[in-house]
This record gives C-alpha cells, structure tokens and sequence, in this order.
C-alpha cells in the first residue's frame, strides 16, 4: 500500500505536513514507504492528529475576547475578521481555512494507516492501532462538523449539511464530495468511536499522552455523547477517563503544586506529557500565544474579561486561583499554553513557532460528568462535581464555606429554576477554568448561547453587536477551494 494524497490536494488545496513542512504532492507515490508492518502503521498514525489547532477561531468569536480599542494592540488578520464573524480568506497560521486542511489531513493519515491494516494480515497485535486510528478518524471528523456545519440540536431532525465524512483514500483526481447532514456525521462518527474504542484496551505506546489511548478515547466519548444528551453515556464514558472514576488529585492542581510555581516553572510544566491531568496532547504548529494570548491583538483576553470574569466572584463566594499575567496596557496571558520554537536556521533565527495544545484534559470528563447529573436531575451527583473542580480552583479551599448549594446558584443567577441555576455555574465555573484554550466556544454552540461583542471608534464610542444563536455566521466558513470537489458553502 502507497501513500495516495490526491484526495486532500483536490478538496482542500496546498495543505502542508508540518512534521516535514513539504507539500503532500513533493514526492512521487512511487517513491513513498509501503506500510507493511504494525511498527510503520502505528509510526503513520503519529500523523493522524490535527497538526494545526482551533484556538484562535475557537476564542476570538466567543464572549471571552473584548475590543481593546485604537493603537491598542496589531490588527493583523484574522483577528479583526473573527472579531466580527467574518469570513476568512487567509489560509495562514489560525485561521479556519488552516485548521480545516490539518483535520482532514489527519483523517487522510488515519485513512492511510486503515487501509494498510485492511490489506495485510498483521494479526491482534494490530488491533490497538487500528483503535486509533479509527478514533482519531472521528475525533477530526468531529472537530470539523462543530466548527464548520450547523450545530447538533438534542431531539431535532439535525438535517442541516455536514462535512465530507472520508472513510478511504482516494485514488483518483479531483474526486466529488457531498457533505451529507449533521446527523449522517453524527452516525459515522458514533460508528467509528464504538468501533474503535474496544480495540484500545491491549495498546502500548512510547508517549501514551500523544496518542488516544481508552483514557483520551473515553474523553472524547464523553464530549460526543454531551453533544448527542446521551447522559447516561456520557457518564459512563467519563467514569473511565481516570481510575475508578475518580476525579480527585487528577485535575490540574492549581490550588497546590501549581501555586507554588514561579510563572517560568508553571509554563514549563503545565503541559508536559507525565502529568496525570494532560489526558491527550498534541504538537500545533501555532503563533496563537504570542498574537492572542500573548495579548498583542486589538481583539483578545484584555482588561474587562481579566477583571470581570477570569478573576471575577463565582457562585462559590470565592475567585478561582490563576497564573492570568499582565504583559502590557490591556494585553493579559492565561499561561496555559506555551510556544516553542522549532529553529531551523539558529544563527539567522528562522523556525517554526509551536504550541502543545491539551485537546483533552481530565477535568473535561470531570464537568462532562456533571453536566449530564445536572441534566438528567440527578442534582447532588452534579454539585459533587461541581464542589470537586472548585476545590481545585480556589485558593484555601473550604467545603463548607466555598460549597455550591442550590440556593448559592439561584441567587448569583437571579433564577428559580434548579437545573437552570446548575448549568449557568457549571458554564462559568468552565469559562473561567479554561479561559483562553477554545472550549468556550463549543459550550456556546452546544447551548445556543448568543455572543456580544463591542466595537470601539477612535472617538472612543462603543457599540455592540449580537450574534444570535441561529445566525448562520455561527458556522465557520468552509474554505472556497473545497468547491472545487463539490463541497458547498455555509449560508451567508
């Protein structure tokens, strides 16, 4: 079996391998390795992990980001653009067009590593990588029908256009794609997830933290079923991220050992691969922290989302600790994520700049977990977990003092009802804790949440502007070179 990329350059134009920085097309196929064997396969399957990431789409059309104003700032793209729900026609570092092609030239490598599992007789040892490869498949195909197609409504008919779903590599040129709907999606990507997770349980990998090992597979089953309100499986799936389900000394310890960092120490660890909290992280090719968190864009974490909500009151009565930096005049870091620099010119200074990006974390199946409590009225079992991620949050932790009761919630909200009251703390208690790292948006999406953001003249004159939740600018335009095999574009 040879590599055959014809596929990815027909549908989403000159996508690059960042592990190697050349073009899909650079070398002929017949110059290309065979994958033959179960050590080439599970080497391939490196490669099928989105080698770009979402967090600047992510954060920039969420709530979490202000306009700073005039001089304050660069007004580089695509920041302005997805300040203002825009669609981008840049295909550079952060923008959808970028994070588009690395999805689907992840689910080419796992496409590639499926089909050589399929040709050759390689026995059980097999069955690990093929887990992989098929869960990695999904995720990527989840990733790019949340951010690129219509949201997934819980009970509805979910019969808006999806995203191509490619389950083989191509092996003609220019071939068509249809994007089916959001449901047909949610099928395929249930079908490889239930497929694929069983086949993990005798896996043995160098860096288990870069792989989706059951750990990170159940992490991201738990995300999946949130979205489909499939409790009982999200539940389920997120007893299984962490040994017997157990949540407490597996979050980030911010509250402890993390409190005690110096800022250099906290960057340095915070994402490292043998921290029990790190379920699954990836290598992103990425100028994300220096241009959006590293507070240099006009639009990005400024003064009235650090004040106000990163380092605001919860429904607890108490702040929730952070390493939240400020660099300049209205310009603010959450730390969270650190680049580094890949030189392959030391001496004139020339590389690439880089981010290990958590795509999944331990106190995501945490919150998942009580979420799906909460909505199934199971509202003890959700505060339980709720109380577990603030008492890792919030400095000299107290239950009883600092305990989430129902009355706490309806009062901080202003709401009578206890599910409502619930929810609204479990969505600031995780916009707060992962401020600045692309999950917001995805509980905006989920939610239907509406988004304001203000705009500031050079007067100094603010306005606003709501993006609705059944605006179609909620869907990130696909890239207009997939017109090219027959993808359509969202509405406009």
């Amino acid at each position: 079996m040879k590599f055959n990329n014809k596929y990815i350059f027909a549908l989403l134009g000159a996508a690059l391998l960042f592990g190697s920085c050349k073009k899909y097309l650079d070398q002929s196929p017949d110059m290309r390795a065979e994958i033959n064997t179960v050590d080439k396969v599970a080497q391939l399957l490196v490669s099928a992990y989105p080698k770009n990431n979402y967090l600047a789409m992510a954060e920039t059309y969420s709530d979490n980001v202000v306009d700073k104003g005039f001089g304050v700032g660069h007004v580089s793209e695509p920041f302005p653009t997805l300040y203002k729900w825009g669609d981008v026609p840049e295909t550079g570092n952060n923008t959808p067009t970028e994070y588009w092609n690395a999805c689907y030239a992840a689910i080419n490598n796992a496409n590639q590593a499926l089909e050589a599992i399929a040709k050759n007789n390689f026995g059980s040892e097999i069955n690990p990588y093929k887990g992989e490869a098929l869960v990695a498949r999904a995720y990527a195909h989840f990733m790019l029908v949340t951010f690129f197609a219509k949201e997934y409504s819980v009970g509805a008919a979910n019969d808006a256009p999806g995203i191509p779903y490619i389950t083989a590599p191509e092996t003609t040129t220019l071939p068509q794609y249809t994007r089916g709907t959001v449901a047909s999606v949610y099928e395929l990507i249930q079908k490889d997830l239930e497929e694929g997770l069983p086949l993990l349980s005798s896996g043995t990998w160098k860096v288990p933290k870069y792989h989706f090992t059951p750990a990170a597979a159940n992490a991201f089953a738990s995300r999946f079923y949130l979205f489909k309100g499939d409790w009982d499986k999200v539940i389920a799936h997120a007893n299984l991220v962490v040994p017997n389900g157990s949540y407490v000394n597996n979050q980030r310890p911010w509250n402890t050992t993390l409190a005690n960092y110096t800022t250099a120490e906290f960057i340095a660890e915070v994402t490292k691969a043998d921290k029990n909290y790190n379920i699954l992280l990836q290598e992103t090719y990425s100028t994300y922290q220096r241009s959006n968190v590293g507070g240099t864009t006009r639009y990005g974490f400024g003064t009235t989302i650090f004040s106000t909500i990163y380092n605001g009151v919860t429904v607890t009565g108490a702040r929730f600790l952070n390493k939240g930096l400020r660099w300049s005049d209205n310009n603010y870091t959450s730390y969270t994520l650190n680049e580094y620099f890949y030189y392959t010119n030391a001496a004139a200074g020339i590389g690439f700049p880089y981010i290990m990006q958590p795509l999944f974390l331990a106190e995501e199946g945490l919150m998942n977990r009580a979420e799906a409590y909460i909505q199934k009225g199971n509202f003890a079992a959700g505060m339980d977990d709720l109380n577990t991620f603030a008492s890792a949050r919030i400095a000299g932790y107290n239950s009883t003092n600092h305990a989430v009761t129902l009355d706490k919630a309806k009062a901080f909200f202003n709401v009578v009802d206890d599910k409502d009251a619930l929810l609204k703390t479990l969505l600031q208690f995780k916009q707060i804790g992962w401020m600045c790292e692309g999950m917001r948006w995805l509980d905006i999406v989920r939610h239907h949440l509406p988004v304001r953001h203000n705009f500031l003249a050079t007067d100094g004159t603010e306005t606003f502007e709501t993006l609705s939740p059944t605006d179609n600018r909620r869907m990130f335009q696909i890239p207009k070179e997939a017109q090219i095999a027959g993808v359509a574009l969202n509405p406009r």
